[in-house]
């Protein structure tokens, strides 16, 4: 196979572990990152393009002879960068803007399960914030709210009583907390139970599962307080059994790429199902149309396979020819974050201790929101760093990761310290 020029966009976590794992592929001859972080740089080329500007990213590709390009985040894949790039004869790995809308909106995705009969939280809509009050009352005091719209994996807001479920419509509605993002929002029963991800990397045709993996979403220890993009994660996740596997596949993953080629919006790239596994049964809190950060760490740092021709697989229409291949070794990431996050936070504080942690034993430092002054790495976001450590099992990938971490400091650093401690008990 000839070599080709990579183009990886965004700038967290996941896409520095995107452009870790292409950059160890003999397909690969060049990486490019926009715009990247500090760690990027050490890879390829960042290229001073922001995210969400699709023409300035593929008059890029187009004068760079990008071979294959790989969206990271959601919001460039929800403006249509997909469809522009493929207009312009380029290669590019994700859904189209219309399959996009699966993220990009909830109540197309909570409209698609309820036709396709995919398992989920029943649900209401509201465009009005004294109507959504008022349905309160019927529901009892758990309630989940939720943003329409794309909010950074920050727009639902789990309610434990009446008044914090008001007050959650408020401040998407009234306060405009997101946005247009929050002109239309769903009001979810509350479901009880264990969260797990679930990602499938999909041509359209044939889909085939990546490895399992739990996030942890809530930023304090215990799984307590608001939630966040993520505070860490692990590979294999014990709570998703090989049958728990096959169910999710048949009924929640096939249902939804079954029904989006038949309404002809074909969906190719990668389906995320962000699960509750409930006493009553599995069901889907949300699909996501890219890769999960932090859970795109640990699963790739288990992959045995070459990341660009699978990827070249799936944008070609090939998946079928592709097995994957995973080491039974376990991984885990920690998020090392911003003081304050996830609400507001300072930047710019000095990281020091990112070789030490480097060099400890299979350990890998992923930067998410850093960037480089002359020749310090220093905070430039509120998730900061996803320190990866693989080890033999769950409590060795533990002390791995969390001996890397204890080398790293900067002022206002905070982490949680009970990642993987659900993984032990299951």
């Amino acid at each position: 196979m000839k070599q080709i020029k990579v183009l990886v966009i965004g700038s967290g976590g996941r896409e520095h572990a995107l452009a870790w794992k292409l950059c160890q592929s003999p397909v690969v001859d060049e990486i490019f990152i926009a715009p990247g972080n500090a760690g990027t740089a050490n890879i390829g080329q960042n290229i001073n393009i922001a995210a969400g500007d699709t023409e300035a990213l593929m008059y890029f590709a187009l004068d760079n002879n990008i071979g294959l390009t790989v969206v990271g985040p959601e919001v460039p894949l929800t403006l249509g960068i997909v469809d522009l790039f493929e207009e312009n004869s380029l290669k590019i790995f994700g859904p189209s803007r219309l399959a996009a809308r699966l993220e990009g909106s909830k109540l197309f995705s909570k409209e698609l399960m309820e036709r396709t009969g995919v398992p989920t939280a029943a649900y209401e809509k509201f465009t009005d914030a004294e109507a959504a009050k008022k349905y309160l009352k019927e529901l009892g005091p758990r309630s989940v709210i939720k943003a329409d719209g794309l909010a950074a994996g920050k727009g639902a807001i789990v309610c434990q009583s009446e008044q914090e479920a008001i007050d959650a419509i408020d401040l998407i509605m009234n306060e405009r907390a997101f946005g247009d993002a929050g002109d239309t929002i769903i009001i979810e029963e509350f479901l009880e139970g264990e969260e797990a991800s679930f990602i499938a990397i999909t041509d359209g045709k044939t889909i085939l599962p990546l490895a399992t993996s739990q996030d942890h979403k809530a930023i304090y220890e215990g799984d307590t307080g608001p939630n966040t993009g993520g505070m860490g994660a692990y590979s294999p996740a014990p709570i998703v059994t090989p049958e728990m596997e096959e169910l999710v596949m048949q009924t929640i993953m096939t249902p939804i790429v079954e029904a989006m080629a038949k309404d002809g919006t074909p969906y190719k790239g990668i389906l995320y199902a962000g699960l509750m596994i409930t006493t009553g049964g599995i069901k889907v809190l949300e699909y996501n149309c890219r890769l999960g950060d932090p859970e795109t760490q640990p699963i790739l740092m288990r992959m045995e396979n070459d990341l660009a021709e699978l990827l070249l697989a799936a944008t070609e229409e090939r998946l079928s020819e592709i097995t994957l291949s995973w080491s039974d070794k376990t991984a885990l990431c920690v998020v090392m974050t911003a003081e304050g996050y996830p609400g507001s936070y300072r930047k710019g504080e000095v990281i020091e201790g990112l070789s030490d942690a480097a060099d400890i034993t299979d350990a890998v430092v992923f930067h998410a929101g850093t960037a480089l002054e002359g020749n310090l790495v220093t905070t430039n976001g509120g998730r900061i760093l996803g320190i990866t450590g693989l080890g033999s099992d769950i409590e060795e990938a533990i002390k791995t990761a969390y001996t890397a971490v204890e080398q790293i400091r900067w002022d206002g650093a905070y982490y949680r310290r009970d990642i993987g401690a659900k993984a032990i008990k299951n």
